[in-house]
Formats: structure tokens, sequence, C-alpha cells
């Protein structure tokens, strides 16, 4: 086979020959090393974990905690004042300073650069440097929690934008040549290839500088190929479909990491159309599917059978009553709402639009609820024609089947689940204003206790009303080499404990 980035020659001792150079696969380019440009997950790993540093970070508890800055709120909890570190510094030798923040956050509410969370930066009315170490954030009412953006956007260097316009951001030549502040320091990036980084030797030892010399990027766009060189040794780390996990656990050289991600797969119903706009009939197709077997067939068990949009490990997750897997209900339902069967024993039959791909799981819900006489049609599209028809003004389809992802922030709960565009309930077109009134509970509350309680209601509602078939929470699955020790991965992103990886010795392998 050849290699992926031709370091080392293929051999049983491939990754020992490596030393402390960790290859870490990803499946596409990093879109972009600019914090201010990226949604790609792992890009953003790399950016708050790896080349730069966040003003705060969460523990493992998912706290937020000093990275780059302590804070003090104001009493009225409208103002909070961050107080830098004076030891961390930009690779180039600037020392990281408060201007740095305000230009970062300046730029990233500035709607001509297009950040993709400038929504959750909205309530801010004022950066302002009292310093060269201390800088103050205003916001237009009292904050019930620690912003989460400010724990997920990493801080750039103003001096290497001076002069340049919001609107040329995106073409920044910071982008191809990036300079950080972090663990590790940029050396070079090579197109749909590999990004790689080196240990910053200046990194601040409390700030917990990694044993890991080098980072490698290795980018392979194909499932086969990556597993192939996970086991042949070229790769450290590279994401696995579950059907794969076994294959990986019976090398003895190899682990598997599952881990939280907030990811929910559902069936989103075209609310304007008939008969979806019974909820019945909504009910009756949740009750004839049986979504723990989807978990453990077509996930082989890395999942759990969802009972709404949120993950059980989310902090604002609300345990619901699940609608049991039950043909005979869904039947009876089916009834009610006037869906008899006709002489080939169909009661209702739709299209089930999806991007094209592996149909394994639509192929599985098509099997299942034929059992209660409906029949489903597979439409498989590829993506930008599967969102146009989601998106477009007259909402051209029956159901869609698709996978929502999300993260910790109060704009998660805002933009993912509004019943507004680009959230999937707006493709259903689902209008509630019970719903509506709790998400702006959501955005006007004053405590982390006020949050709390509306988002639940939020959730209430939804399983009320059920716009959509909520089918699974996914984990997500890393084979890794075992020559690493303490590579775990939790709700904080995959490189999160970075710092915390380990080599072992061959002393310690012998053992």
């Amino acid at each position: 086979m050849m290699l992926l980035i031709g370091l080392v020659a293929c051999a049983a001792d491939v990754a020992d020959r490596r030393g402390q150079t960790v290859l870490y696969a990803s499946g596409a380019d990093l879109q972009s090393i600019n914090p201010l440009l990226t949604v790609h997950p792992l890009a953003k790993a790399v950016q708050k974990h790896v080349l730069f540093v966040t003003l705060a970070a969460y523990d493992s508890a998912l706290r937020p905690v000093p990275r780059l800055a302590t804070w003090e709120w104001s009493n009225d909890r409208r103002a909070i004042t961050f107080t830098l570190r004076r030891d961390v510094f930009w690779h180039d030798g600037v020392q990281t300073s408060a201007e740095d923040v305000r230009v970062t956050v300046e730029l990233a509410r500035d709607a001509q650069v297009g950040y993709p969370r400038a929504r959750d930066l909205a309530g801010i009315t004022e950066v302002t440097p009292v310093d060269s170490f201390t800088v103050r954030v205003r916001f237009a009412r009292a904050q019930p929690t620690f912003p989460d953006v400010l724990t997920d956007l990493a801080m750039l260097p103003a001096h290497h934008f001076d002069g340049v316009l919001p609107s040329e951001v995106r073409s920044a030549p910071f982008n191809q040549s990036p300079v950080g502040n972090g663990p590790f320091r940029f050396v070079e990036h090579r197109t749909n290839q590999r990004w790689v980084f080196e240990r910053a030797p200046q990194f601040p030892a409390d700030l917990g500088p990694p044993e890991v010399e080098r980072f490698v990027v290795v980018i392979v766009d194909e499932a086969t190929t990556k597993l192939a060189a996970l086991t042949s040794g070229e790769l450290d780390f590279a994401g696995i479909s579950p059907a794969h996990a076994s294959f990986v656990r019976a090398d003895e050289r190899l682990q598997v990491i599952d881990y939280p991600i907030q990811f929910v797969y559902a069936l989103v119903w075209n609310l304007r159309r008939h008969p979806f706009r019974d909820p019945r009939v909504r009910e009756a197709l949740t009750s004839a599917l049986d979504r723990q077997l989807l978990v453990e067939a077509f996930l082989y068990g890395f999942g759990t059978a969802a009972e709404g949009p949120v993950s059980p490990e989310h902090p604002w997750y609300l345990p619901l009553q699940s609608i049991p897997f039950d043909r005979l209900e869904a039947a009876r339902l089916l009834d009610e709402a006037g869906l008899t069967p006709d002489a080939s024993g169909t009661r209702l039959q739709f299209d089930l639009l999806t991007v094209e791909g592996d149909a394994a799981l639509e192929q599985m819900i098509q099997a299942q609820l034929a059992a209660v006489g409906v029949a489903v049609r597979i439409r498989q599209l590829e993506l930008s024609t599967f969102l146009a028809r989601a998106q477009a003004p007259e909402r051209d389809f029956d159901a869609i089947a698709v996978g929502i992802p999300g993260d910790l922030s109060l704009g998660y709960v805002q933009a993912m689940f509004e019943s507004v565009d680009p959230g999937p309930l707006a493709y259903a077109g689902y209008v509630n204003d019970r719903f509506d009134r709790a998400l702006e509970r959501v955005r006007q509350a004053e405590t982390a206790r006020a949050v709390r309680d509306a988002w639940h209601d939020a959730q209430r509602v939804l399983a009320e009303t059920r716009p959509a078939t909520w089918l699974y929470h996914a984990r997500g699955l890393q084979g890794a080499t075992r020559r690493i020790r303490g590579a775990e991965i939790d709700l904080r992103g995959e490189l999160a404990n970075i710092a915390e990886w380990r080599f072992r010795s061959t002393e310690i392998d012998a053992q």
C-alpha cells in the first residue's frame, strides 16, 4: 500500500519508528485553520487545543476554567473582566495581549466575516482593553452562565490582521501561514494531504505542554484506506465505523475509543402535507419503529435510542417518557386517523429523502414501517440537491432522514431547534407558540436555573407535539494505537486532553 505521507516504511514497527510523532486521520481537509471561518469539528479542536489558546476552557465536568485568562463578573453580571496571563506568546515572539482579544471578538461580531457563531456574540455591546493585559466585555443584559462561545473561539494575533478589512478575513495571508500561541506551532499545510504542527518550546508549563513532539493531521477521505492505514501502523488515530469496531479490537496493538458527541438522527415530517400534519400519524410512525433495534443493528450498540433532540450527556437534557415500540398501537392510531389498509394491505405510501450513500439505515426503517402497512420509497440525493429540496420555500418532500450535529451552547439550542431557517424544524414547517415562548425565555433568562427550566419546557413541547421522530443519539468512534496512553475523548472534543497523552515505553509494553 502507498504510504500516506511518506514518513516511514511499511513494517511491523512502523509506529514505533515515529517516536513522539502522532498521525491523526481526518476524512476531509480542515476547511480553515482560522477560528473565525470554520465549522469543521476537527479543525475547531486543532484550533482550541493545538495551535491557539481560548480565554477559558471546560474541565472534564464541563465547568469553565481559566485558560488564557482569569475573569471576574460585575455585580449585575452585565460585564466580565478578563485578566490575561503574561507568559503566553505568539509563536513569532510577540506577547499575547488584550488587543488580541478585542480584535478577535470584534471581527467575530462583524457580519462581513461570517463567523459561524456570531449569533452567540450578539448580546455583546462593547469590548474594551483596560490595559495591555486586561479587557472588559459588556453585555446588553445579565448573563446567566459563562458564555460558551468564549470557550470555543480561539484568540487571534491582532498584529497579523493590521490593515485587513472584515470583508478580507477569508482571503487573509494569515490563513495560509497561521501564527498561534498554543502548545504547538504551525509547520506546513499541503492541501488535501496534511497539516503539520510541532511542539512550541516556550508554552507555559502549568497549561500542560504536551509530550507529543509533532502532531500531523493526515487527510484520508476513504474509509477502507483509513482502516488499512490504522491497522498497518501508518496512523495512530482514525475515525472508524461501528461495523469495524470488532475488527479493530481484535488487533492487540489497537484500541477503540467511543465517546459522547452531540449528534441526533431523525425523521423530519413535512407538517404542511397530509397526513403528516395529524399528530396521531406521527405518533403511529414512531411507535412502528424499534429504535433500540436500529441502535443495535445499525450502530452496533454505539449509541442510545432517542426520546428527543437533546442527548443524555447534554447539560440541559430532560428525561422524557419514550414512545414504546408497539406495532398494534401504531396500527390502531393509523386506523383512527383514517389510514386503513387497501386491498394490498398498504395504509400509506411516502417518499423518504436522504443523502446518497449507504442506505442501510433507511432500508431498516423501510422494513419496519412495511410491517404496519406503510410503504416507504427511499430517494437518495446528492447533498446540495437534498438541502435545496429541504430548504426551498415549497418544501418539496414528505419526510427527510437527517443527522443533526450540536454543541454545548445556548446558541445550539436556539439555532438548531427554533422554528426558523436553517434548522430542521423549519424544514418541517413546525410552528408552535408554546415552543417559541419557551425559547424566548431561554434567551431572556438571567440565571442558569431559568435557562434550564425554559429549555426543559421546550423539550416537553417537542415531546408532546412530535414534529420529528428522533431515532438515536450516536457516539463517536476512534481506532487508536495503544502506544499512546491517556488519549480519552469526551464532550469537549477529540483533542481536549492532548497535553495528557503519554507514550508507552518498551518496558511498559513488555509488562
